[in-house]
Parts: structure tokens; sequence; C-alpha cells
């Protein structure tokens, strides 16, 4: 692969000069036309190909179902429209040389001696969209409509893309939140809005928490699993580009919503749900503004076990062992509040200026009754084994804490697209804000000085038999005394300043049609993470009352666990609020903790490519150079041994090239190829990167220290795609996608036995694995059942399996080892959907299944990886359109019960066992 992709940087750059030098020779008469295609209602038609056949050029209608040609001679011309779904359209156009040249083409249902192609529903209208804008891309791609996700029970985006192809979706109790896609870590995929890239709000990740945004506020999802030379490089997996509502998606005055309530199994919570868009043009239909808003509020109770597994010598032989346990009982309100708008001006069909925005804030709220078993705060008695055993003097402690997280996501852009000098000219200028922090993040925690015997026994890894719960020491209240209390806040910040600009005019290369685009690209961004934690253990923060005068009536009932009664949050909440100020007090801070977590980075891109693409025939050859230079600064403090306090600086750029050759080939109407070899980069996690050194609390041993490398490189990837796609007439795909990404300095997190400041230490620090690869297949299928007799024939179904294999390669051994599995990777990942639809009805029945993947790596024993356990959850989805303007929806989430479950290297070893039970919506749509 790598020598591959140095012939093809030459390739490219070969190309890209002869295409250049060759313009002046054989270029076309610079003539605009311009156009739209439609449907029956007005309503535009994306992905629709519009062909002049004469002259060889094709080129495909954007989501507003635009089109240009760039070039075209004086005179008449034959227009060809093919649209999957609707019968073909002829239409001859006068093309003026004085002017910018409008057209607007209708596909009628049925035309002339053609037999009637009827989409009917939602379902049907958004895979027709979906599909041909699939079909006429240049790169692999999959297209998601926002009726596509309405049809679906998800609330946020990324379980919205767990529908698609190749996406796997890692959960937070119970709801999706980071994205795998192609097997490949959630930092492998960029994540932009209305093109503009958005950053991680969480500061351990460049992976962005697409849990903060809900799914009912975008027009569409865009996959690009290939990259263009005009696409940002930072995509290893692909990306994935969030586009908001436009006013000019169906012009006029549009208003639409949905609203509804839900009932969850566990705790009797429910959902609430709202969102509403107004839209208009104005001016003759040059102006036009839109509105949209969502809301969303989510109750729910889960039930957490968590078990901590280590590895001891037990009569000269290594035992699995259990040292701490903690029963969870979560109470959570978790709100989503988002907001887009947009502006678009034009003056005349060759200018166009916007403005567009959004925001997304997501708070988690949330109050957690924990049950601590700390069992080797005690001696392990003689006899264990695997699973099994026995420890004297165990501590128990009851805690209570109430958390609330806030992320927030915002975009704003300005810019303008204009057919001018013979060509097309678009710039943007953007700002991105991601931000987390915490406007409570506080902890109440009470110890019992009974210090009970305690068994354990594992051979049910889901259910162990505990001893705890049948001698109920934990129960007695009266051996609870006050402990501690904990306040503690992190904020991170990042914010991106970008602009771009884009060039693209029409040719010929080697006789044959071609277009030329030029960009370059500026990004600016700058992270800070600000960490403090307080600590207060005097007899001032002692409330002076029992654990009793803080709890309250509502029982604890964690799976098959009794755990007591729960806090009262009220009376808890009271104390904080009395006590936060004297315990956030400079002699109750933790240094070095506050201090060290600390960190600022500056990032700046500075990016150029060009690109041809040349029409040959039923083939399309894209050929070009991306090229992408990186200045990174970044700082954190230091504190040493006499407690002074320095800052660590770094300081570096780097150039990387990125060539691209991609081919797509119409072997007929309807069956599709593609290949496409490419280049992509994954930059460093800042926190990885930054001079940090952070430690845990040193009377605690060994010492946690979490460490940055400054020497940490970027991950590179030669990436090789290809595909075959064939499309059913009237609707429907079966295809095929192979893919294998050569990896160069993959990222991954590795913590060692060593010594920090003179004591022993668990060091964890990010290094760069030398070698690595990704490789599998995607195959796709979807059709509608038309030939079916009677109501089979309103039948369809939705397919899509795909299978990776991962491995990196280490720099040095890993117990015994160089090869490790890659991080969040499943083997399998699995969508099924049938659904039955006519013109008023709809119903979707959904299957979603990813198989186990490795959560983390420990750096010193492989048998303690943390891996996810495979899940697999059943949706189910319907809907009824009383009239165009009414319609009433039902969905039915995760049916089958299905649980999260973390283990550490064999199922037997259970870590976190998790349930969150199903959940029931219902409510009403209107469109106006």
């Amino acid at each position: 692969m790598r020598i591959r992709n140095q012939r093809l940087l030459g390739v490219s750059g070969l190309v890209l000069a002869l295409g250049f030098s060759a313009l002046g020779a054989e270029a076309l008469a610079q003539h605009q036309l311009t156009g739209r295609v439609v449907d029956e209602r007005g309503n535009g038609l994306p992905g629709a190909r519009v062909s002049v056949p004469e002259l060889g050029l094709t080129t495909s209608t954007d989501r507003r179902g635009e089109f240009i040609f760039l070039s075209l001679p004086a005179g008449e011309a034959q227009l060809e429209v093919n649209y999957l779904g609707l019968p073909p359209g002829v239409r001859g156009v006068n093309i003026s040389a004085s002017e910018t040249n409008t057209i607007t083409f209708t596909l009628a249902q049925a035309g002339d001696g053609v037999e009637r192609i009827v989409i009917t529903g939602q379902i049907l209208d958004s895979a027709a969209r979906a599909l041909n804008q699939q079909r006429t891309n240049s790169a692999t791609t999959n297209i998601v409509s926002a009726d596509s996700i309405g049809r679906f029970p998800d609330a946020n985006i990324a379980e919205a893309l767990q529908r698609v192809p190749g996406f796997a979706v890692a959960r937070d109790q119970g709801e999706g939140r980071f994205i795998n896609l192609r097997g490949a870590p959630g930092d492998f995929t960029g994540i932009s809005v209305d093109g503009v890239a958005v950053g991680s709000p969480d500061p351990g990740t460049r992976a962005v928490d697409l849990d903060t945004i809900p799914a009912d506020i975008v027009a569409a999802l865009e996959v690009s699993k290939t990259l263009l030379p005009n696409q940002d490089a930072d995509s290893i997996a692909g990306s994935v580009n969030l586009v908001t509502r436009s006013p000019f998606d169906r012009p006029g005055l549009r208003i639409s919503g949905q609203g509804g309530l839900s009932y969850n199994e566990f705790g009797d919570g429910n959902d609430r749900r709202a969102s509403g868009t107004i839209s208009n043009t104005f001016g003759d239909g040059r102006f036009g503004a839109l509105l949209s808003a969502s809301y969303s509020r989510t109750d729910r109770q889960v039930d957490n076990i968590e078990s901590n597994w280590i590895i001891e010598d037990v009569g000269g032989q290594d035992v699995f062992l259990v040292d701490e346990q903690e029963f969870k009982d979560y109470d959570t309100v978790r709100e989503r509040t988002a907001l887009t708008g947009s502006l678009e001006f034009r003056p005349d069909d060759a200018n166009r200026f916007f403005l567009t925005g959004s925001y997304s804030r997501f708070r988690d709220n949330e109050f957690r009754n924990t049950l601590l078993v700390i069992y080797d705060d005690g001696d392990l008695q003689p006899g264990a084994t695997n699973g099994n055993a026995t420890w004297n003097d165990a501590r128990i402690e009851k805690e209570l804490r109430h958390r609330i997280v806030q992320n927030e996501i915002a975009t704003i852009q300005i810019g303008g697209e204009h057919l001018i000098g013979g060509g097309e000219l678009d710039y943007s200028l953007s700002y991105s804000r991601s931000e987390q922090f915490n406007p409570r993040r506080a902890q109440f925690l009470f110890r019992s000085s009974i210090r009970p015997d305690l068994s354990y026994d594992f051979s049910n890894a889901d259910s162990p038999a505990l001893s705890l719960f049948t001698t109920n020491e934990h129960l007695d209240l009266s051996g609870y005394g006050f402990r501690e209390n904990v306040f503690r806040g992190q904020t991170t910040e990042q914010d991106e300043i970008a602009a771009r600009i884009n060039y693209a005019f029409s040719g010929s290369l080697f006789a044959n049609p071609t277009e030329f685009r030029t960009g370059a690209a500026v990004r600016s961004r700058e992270v800070t993470n600000d960490n403090e934690q307080y600590r207060d253990r005097r007899a001032s923060a002692n409330p002076g009352q029992p654990i009793s005068a803080f709890l309250g009536t509502e029982r604890s009932q964690n799976f098959n666990y009794f755990l007591g009664n729960k806090y009262d949050p009220s009376a808890v909440t009271a104390y904080w609020n009395a006590n936060q100020a004297q315990s956030t007090q400079a002699d109750v801070r933790r240094v070095p903790q506050s201090t060290t977590a600390d960190y600022e980075a500056e990032e700046r891109i500075y990016a150029a490519y060009g690109m041809a693409t040349v029409e040959a025939g039923a083939t399309r050859i894209v050929a070009g150079l991306r090229v992408e230079h990186t200045q990174f600064e970044g700082s954190a403090p230091f504190i040493d041994d006499a407690d002074n306090i320095s800052i660590n600086r770094i300081s570096r750029d780097y150039t990387n090239w990125f060539p691209n050759l991609t081919v797509r080939h119409e072997f007929s109407d309807n069956l599709i190829g593609r290949v496409a070899l490419t280049r992509a980069i994954s930059r460093p996690r800042y926190q990885d990167v930054v001079p940090r050194v952070e430690e845990g609390d040193r009377t605690s041993l060994p010492v946690e220290v979490d460490r940055g490398n400054p020497d940490l490189r970027e991950t590179l990837s030669n990436n090789f795609d290809a595909g075959l796609e064939y499309y059913f007439t009237p609707l429907g795909l079966a295809a095929i996608n192979v893919f294998y990404k050569d990896l160069e300095n993959y990222e991954f997190e590795l913590v060692r036995d060593g010594t920090y400041e003179g004591l022993p230490a668990r060091i964890s620090t990010a290094e760069n694995a030398p070698d690595g690869y990704i490789r599998g297949v995607e195959l796709t299928y979807q059709q509608q059942f038309v030939n079916l007799p009677g109501l089979l024939a309103n039948t369809g179904v939705f397919a899509n399996y795909t299978y990776t294999d991962a491995e990196i390669t280490l720099a040095s051994p890993i117990s015994g080892s160089r090869t490790r599995v890659l991080p969040g990777q499943s083997d399998t990942t699995l969508n099924l959907a049938v659904f039955y639809e006519t013109e008023r009805f709809s119903a979707r029945l959904s299957w979603n299944d990813r198989s186990d993947y490795i959560d983390s790596v420990d750096g010193e024993d492989s048998r303690l990886d943390i891996f996810w356990e495979g899940r697999s959850q059943l949706d189910f989805s319907a809907s009824y359109d009383v009239n165009d303007q009414l319609g009433v929806f039902f969905e039915a989430k995760n049916l089958t019960n299905t649980e999260g479950v973390r283990y550490a290297g064999d199922r037997s070893r259970v870590i976190e066992r998790e349930a969150f039970g199903y959940t029931l919506f219902g409510g009403l749509r209107f469109n106006f």
C-alpha cells in the first residue's frame, strides 16, 4: 500500500499538471446552465442524473434538486434526466450566449408508454432520495434523509447512524454516544455540520459525542466512506456531515413539527420530545429564512453493578480476584435542546449568499446512589480460586453522587457561491465551539465501622452470589459515620475559526470533458482544559447528623440486590448548598490533581488541493492531490518535589501529502463500480500529546499517573476501497464494498508498572504502534417487493452486514505478543429491517446487532483487557398520515430488554452489568 500510494502521488500530480496545462487549447465554450429537477409537487429531487449525451457531459442534482453545467456551447441542447423510482425525462433547451441559462425540469410519476411507477409513503420516498445520491456520487457514500431518520425510534445522531452500513454505536446507559465506522475508533471519523468541522466536547478524545445533537434537527446525514481531495483529510474511516434544513429545500411558507410522550420501563420514567420548523421564501423566491427548534427530556432509572478484577499470586498460581464492587442505582434526567437557522439570498441565478447557524446542548443530570464494597481493605483468606474468594474485615461505604454534565456544540457560517469567469466560486468563513462543563459534581460519603467477613461466588457471572446480601451488614445504619464530601469540576473548551475557498471550471483532458477544481483552507483551533478537585474530611464538614437523617423512603433495588433506602436528594442537596463555600477553599483543594490535569493547545492547519474529474464515456476518473501543514503548540503545568509549579511546553509542525485516485464506472445504467486509492490522517488527541503529568492520590499505592507524550506522532492511513452496486427497478439496491486501511503510527494507551517520585506507580501514556490494518467487507440489500401479490407488494426489506478484521503491531511485546486487537472494532455489525407501507400507513421492525469489541487494553497483562459484550436490539416504529397535514406515530425501543455488559478478558469475569429497560413513545406530526 505504501509503494502504491507513492506511485499514486506521482500519477495524481501528472494528471493535474497535464490537465491545467491543456486548458487553454481544449477549453469548452463558457456558457452556463443552471436548473432544478422537481417532482409533481415541486419538491427537489436530489441525486438525479442530468446529462447532455451528444457532448458526453453528466452532472447530478444536489440535495435541493439543483444542478449546474459550467460550460455548454450556444444553441440547442438535449437534456436527459434519470431518477430511480420515476420514469426518465428528455427535454430540449436553448443555450443563450448572453446570460446564465436556467431551467426547471419536472419528472412526473408516469410518462407516455411507461408503466406507472409509484413511490408511496415516506419510507420509499426517503429511500429514493438516498439511493439516487449514492448512485451518482463519485466516492463511496451513504445518505440518510430526515424522513428516513424519523421512521426509526432514534433520538440522537449516533443512534440514527447505527442503521447505516458499517456503523456501530458505543452506548452510555442504553443511549448511543460514540460511533465506530468500519471497525475504526471514533477519532477516525470526522464530524461536521453543514461542512463546518466540530470538535469533541469530551477532553479525552477527538471523537464527537453525538448524543449531544438530536436527530430531528437535520435534513440529511451525508456519510463519505472514501474522501475526495476537496475534503478535510482527518477522516481515516470516513466523514459524516450533518446537513441542516434550508428554506429552499421546499420554497414557500412551510410549517412542520412533531411532539409526543413516552413510558420508560425502569423507574416509570418518561420521555417528552417536541420539534418544529418554520421557513419561507420572499421577494419572488430570491430571499429565504428558516428557523428550527428541538427539545427533549428523558427521565430514567438505571441499574448498574461494577466489579474490579485483578490478578494475584495465590499459592504460586495466578488467580483472578475481585477487589472492589460498586452497586449503582441511577436516577437520571437527560435534556437536549437544539436550534438551527438559515438566511439565504439569491439576487439572481448566478449568485447565492448564506448565513447558517446551529446550537445543540445536552444536559445529563443524575443522582447516583452507590453501595461500595472494598474487599482488599481487608485480608484475603486461603483457598481463593478464580471467581471465588473470602475476605476478612472488608469495608462498606454508602455514597450519593450528583453529577450534572453539560455539552454544547455551536456553529455559525457565512459564505457565498457564484458563477463567475466561466467557473463556480464558493467561499465561507466559519466558527465552531464545543464545550463540556459541570454545573455540579459532588459526592457525599458515609463509611461503616462494621468490618464484615465477606465472600463471593461468580459461578453465575451476571448474578454472582454475594454473602453481604445474606448477612446484610450494609443495612445496619448504626455503623455508618460521615467520611467526606467531594466537589469537582472540569471545563473543556474548543474554539475553531476556519476559512475556505474553492474554484471549479470546465475544460478538456485527452479530448474528454473535465472539471478542474482547486481550493485552500485555513483552520485554527484553540483547546483549554481546566480541572478542579476538592475533598473535605474536616470535622467542620461533618453534618453532625446520622446517615438516617439523609435517607428517604424509596428502596434501592439493584437487579436482585437490595441496597437499602436511597439518599433523599433534597436533604443532601441542602447540605451541599450549605457547605460548598467552605469545602471549596484553598486548604481542601487537591493539589496536584487540580493543577496537573490542566492543559492548553493550539492547532493550525493550512490546506490546499487540486483535482480533476474526467468524464471518459461510462468512466469517471477523479485524480487529485491535497497537502496539509499542521502547526501545534501545547502547554501544561508541572509540580516538582518541592511543590514548585512550572509550565511544560511543546511546539512542532509537520506537512502531509494526500494523493487521491477515484474511479467510477457504469457497466450499465443500473450497475456501478468504484475503486479508490486514498490517504488520510488522524492527529493525536490533545491531552495525549501535551506535556502533561497527572497524578492520583499518593496515599493509595501504587500511585495512578497519567502522562502525556510530546513525541506522539500522527496516525496515517493508506486506503484501498472497491465496490459494486446494482440498482433494482423501480427502487432497490444490492451492493458489496471491500476496504483495506494500512495504518502507520496508530495511537493507543499503554499502562505500565513503574515508579513516580520514588513511589510505586501505574503509569498510563499514549504511544504509537508502528503498524496496523483494518480490513473488511460490507454487504447491502434493500428492495420493495412490488412483484408479490396483494398486500405483500407493500412490503420490503433493508439489510446490511459488515465484517471487519483489525490489528496493530506494537513496538514491544505485551504479555509475550506484539499484536493486539484494535479497540472499538467489532467483527460483525448487522442491521435488518422489514417494512410495510401504503400511501398513508407505514410500519418498520428493526434489528440491530454488533459483536463483542475491546474497550481498553491492559498494558501489563492482556488477560485483563476490557471488552464490551456484543449487543442486539429490536425496535419497532409505525405511523399513519391522517391527511397531508397531520399524522400520528408510535415507537418502541429495546423490546428485547438487552443489557450492557463489560468483562475482563473472559465473559466469566463481568466488570459491568447495566440494565435500562424498554421505551414506548407516541405522538403527532404536522406539516403545512
